[in-house]
């Protein structure tokens, strides 16, 4: 499929010239930082899997090369770190999670992620519907690495990058709101970066 962009933004000078505006407290970075709430870790793509649990407890599995089958997309997004580094124009390939909830039956308001390792993060349901967010293997035309979420992160570039968890293996539909491991510790259970909410209560 082709590629996808998110919004174009305006207001201060960008890398290639044109204007850009940023989130309220972000500055500019070329890097990719790396931040982890723990060690990186490292998953062979034989052992790993995706699962979707819906609210009545129904199991959608899949391996690496049932997600490898999928059809992919190539978008393009800006990243922005509560940590306040924005990154513009990354380039991504993989699988729209609206094509993994395809066949899932579910009146689900809320998600909860799991990630290898035990990080978990939430956000509405909705959210992780219609174009707005992926489960990537590809970064810059590269296999993910470790040290970024490989082999397979989330990607919702609409909020801050800790909801986008690193190395996903799952989401478990409900009813209710449950917070996740940063949103335990006092983070922002939603985590709009044009709001700044960074923090509960923001």
């Amino acid at each position: 499929m082709g590629g996808i962009v998110s919004p174009g933004f305006r207001g201060r000078r960008g890398t290639e010239g044109g204007e850009v505006r940023l989130p309220p407290g972000q500055y500019l970075t070329e890097d990719f930082p790396v931040l982890t709430a723990g060690p990186t870790l490292r998953v062979p793509t034989d052992t790993w899997e995706f699962v979707i649990i819906t609210e009545a407890g129904e199991k959608h599995r899949w391996d690496w090369q049932q997600l490898m089958a999928l059809p992919s997309e190539r978008p393009t997004v800006d990243l922005h770190c509560v940590t306040k580094w924005s990154k513009l124009h990354t380039d991504w390939q993989g699988v729209s999670l609206d094509v993994l909830f395809e066949g899932v039956d579910t009146g689900a308001d809320y998600a909860l992620v799991h990630s290898y390792g035990g990080y978990t993060t939430n956000l509405p349901y909705e959210d992780l519907r219609n174009g707005q967010a992926w489960i990537v293997y590809r970064f810059d035309g590269e296999d993910l690495t470790p040290e970024h979420g490989g082999p397979a992160r989330l990607l919702v570039p609409h909020l801050y990058l800790w909801k986008s968890a690193k190395w996903v293996r799952g989401i478990t539909l409900s009813d209710e709101d449950t917070p996740g491991f940063w949103e335990s510790a006092g983070y922002h259970d939603y985590g709009d970066p044009w709001r700044e909410q960074r923090y509960q209560g923001d």
